[in-house]
C-alpha cells in the first residue's frame, strides 16, 4: 500500500513515511494510492475479535510496511490503559445509540488514535534512526490528547498551539498542567483557524520543515485517519446481527472533517453504512457546504466561541481529502479549488456534490447552544445519561435523519466531566471528579504565550526543537 498526494505532487510513500511527512510536499495530504476493500466474510470474522486485534486487522490493511507482529503489539500496547470493551455501545432511548469513544486516558474520543500515533511514530522514528518535532494546533481535545500519548518519548518534542481563551478549563489544564520536558503549550492570541494556519505556514516550508524535523499529529496525520477507521467497523459489528448485512448510520459531530472522513473511508472500503449525518454547532461551514456545495470559510472574527468549543473551526483541512474523492481523484481540480478558496473566498462544486451524494451518503445539519441545553436535559431526563456537549449536537442532528430499520449510531466525543459549566446549566448537576482529576484542576499549568506570528513561532521552534 502507498500513498499519493491530494495535489498529485509526491511520488508514491509507505505509511511509516508518510505519517512522519505530515503535510504532502506540496501543500496536499496524503490519501491511499488504492483503498483497501473488505467483503461480507472477512466482516463476520472479525466478529470475535478484541478490539486491539481488530486495529490491528483494519490497519494492517494500510500499514503494509509494517510486520504483523509489531503492529499487532502497538495496538495491544495502546488500547491497554482503556477499559476492556474499549469502545462500548450504549442506547439512550428507542432510536439511537452512543459509541462511547471517551473512555481512553484524556477522555475525548482524539484517544482513540492518538494512542496508536504515539505508538507508531516512535516505531518509525527508532527505524529510522531519527527525532521528530511534533507542530500541532488544537481547538481542544486534540492537544490533551496528543501530548498524553507523546510525553516523555525520547525521540519526540510536540509543540502545540491552541487559542486563547477559547477552550474549557478542564481542557486547559489537561494540557498546561503537564511539565514533561518533551512538551511545549504555546497560547495564541487568536482563534483555532489562526493556530491551524501557524501550522500550515510552517509545514508549507519545506527548508524549515527539513531542518526543524516537524511533522504534525493533527488530523491531517495518516496515522489518525486510519485508526479512526477501525471503530467504525467495531460499531458496526456490535449493532448488528451475526450473518446480517444490515445497513447503518453514524452521526458524527464536525469541525475539522477528520473524524467523519474515516467513516467515509470506512464506507469506501465496504462496510454497509447507509448515511453519514455530519452535525456542526453555529460554526456551520460544512453543514452550509454539503447542504449548497459551497465552501466558504469565516473569518476569525466571524468565528464563534460557543459551548462545543472543539467545533469552533470554521476551515476544516480534512475536507481536502473528501474533495480529492468527490472530483474523482483529479489533483488538478484540488489545487483549483484551493486557488479559488485564495482569491475568491469560497469554492463551489455545487454540480459534483449532488451528482454524488446518494453514493457518498453525507448529509448534514446545524446545532446551537439552546439545542445543546435541551438535548443534554432530554437524555438525561430519559435514559439518566449525562453527556457533553459536542455529544449533544450529534444527538439533536441525528434525530433529523433516523430512518425505520436503519439503526443511528451517535459518536461520542467526550465525557461531561470536561464541560462541567455547560452541563450545570443544562440540568444544574455538579459533576464529581476523582482525586486524580481534582488534582490535575488543581496544579500549576505551564505555557507560553505569543502573537499570531509566524517569525516569533520559528524561533520559538528553533530554540527548542530536538535535534
Amino acid at each position: 500500500m502507498q500513498y499519493i498526494s491530494t495535489r498529485g505532487g509526491m511520488q508514491p510513500l509507505p505509511y511509516c513515511e508518510t505519517l512522519l511527512e505530515g503535510l504532502a510536499p506540496d501543500g496536499g495530504l496524503a490519501v491511499p494510492e488504492t483503498m483497501p476493500t473488505v467483503d461480507g466474510e472477512t466482516l463476520e470474522r472479525w466478529r470475535a475479535l478484541t478490539y486491539p486485534q481488530l486495529a490491528t486487522e483494519v490497519l494492517g490493511l494500510f500499514a503494509t510496511d509494517i510486520p504483523r507482529a509489531d503492529l499487532a503489539r502497538m495496538t495491544a500496547a495502546a488500547y491497554e490503559t482503556f477499559p476492556e470493551a474499549v469502545v462500548p455501545l450504549r442506547a439512550i432511548d428507542d432510536d439511537l445509540t452512543l459509541v462511547g469513544l471517551s473512555e481512553g486516558p484524556t477522555l475525548a474520543f482524539k484517544d482513540m488514535a492518538m494512542q496508536f500515533l504515539g505508538q507508531v511514530v516512535e516505531y518509525a522514528l527508532e527505524r529510522k534512526g531519527s527525532v521528530l518535532n511534533i507542530l500541532g494546533a488544537t481547538s481542544g481535545d486534540t492537544g490533551s490528547a496528543a501530548e498524553h500519548a507523546l510525553r516523555g518519548k525520547d525521540r519526540i518534542s510536540v509543540f502545540m498551539l491552541s487559542p486563547k481563551g477559547r477552550m474549557s478549563a478542564f481542557q486547559r489544564a489537561q494540557m498546561f498542567s503537564l511539565d514533561d520536558e518533551n512538551i511545549h503549550n504555546i497560547v495564541v492570541d487568536g482563534v483555532f483557524d489562526d493556530c491551524q494556519n501557524l501550522v500550515k505556514k510552517l509545514a508549507g516550508d519545506l527548508d524549515f520543515k527539513r531542518a526543524q524535523n516537524l511533522g504534525a499529529v493533527n488530523s491531517i496525520n495518516l496515522a489518525r485517519i486510519t485508526a479512526q477507521v477501525v471503530y467504525y467497523f467495531w460499531a458496526w459489528l456490535r449493532a448488528t446481527d451475526i450473518g446480517g448485512w444490515t445497513e447503518v448510520s453514524f452521526t458524527v459531530p464536525s469541525g475539522n472533517f477528520g473524524n467523519i472522513l474515516s467513516g467515509f473511508f470506512a464506507k469506501q472500503m465496504g462496510l454497509p453504512i447507509r448515511r453519514l449525518v455530519l452535525a456542526a454547532n453555529e460554526n456551520n461551514v460544512l453543514d452550509e457546504f454539503f447542504r449548497t456545495g459551497v465552501y466558504r470559510p469565516r473569518s476569525a472574527a466571524q468565528t464563534l466561541a460557543t459551548s462545543s468549543p472543539s467545533m469552533d473551526i470554521s476551515k476544516a483541512s480534512n475536507l481536502e481529502r473528501f474533495i480529492f474523492e468527490l472530483v474523482g481523484r483529479d489533483a488538478s481540480r484540488v489545487v483549483s479549488a484551493w486557488k479559488d478558496l485564495d482569491d475568491k473566498g469560497h469554492f463551489d462544486f455545487t454540480a459534483d456534490l449532488s451528482r454524488f451524494i446518494e453514493e457518498f451518503g453525507i448529509v448534514s445539519g446545524t446545532s446551537t447552544h439552546a439545542d445543546r441545553l435541551a438535548t443534554i436535559e432530554a437524555v438525561y431526563d430519559a435514559s439518566g445519561d449525562i453527556i457533553d456537549p459536542h455529544t449533544a449536537d450529534g444527538v439533536k442532528v441525528a434525530r433529523e435523519y433516523v430512518e425505520p430499520g436503519v439503526p443511528m449510531l451517535v459518536l461520542e466525543t467526550a465525557k461531561p466531566q470536561k464541560f462541567a459549566e455547560t452541563i450545570r446549566e443544562a440540568i444544574g448537576v455538579e459533576l464529581e471528579y476523582p482525586s486524580e482529576l481534582r488534582a490535575m484542576l488543581d496544579a500549576p499549568q505551564r505555557t507560553a504565550e505569543m502573537a499570531d506570528d509566524e517569525h516569533e513561532l520559528r524561533a520559538f521552534i528553533e530554540a527548542n526543537a530536538l535535534r
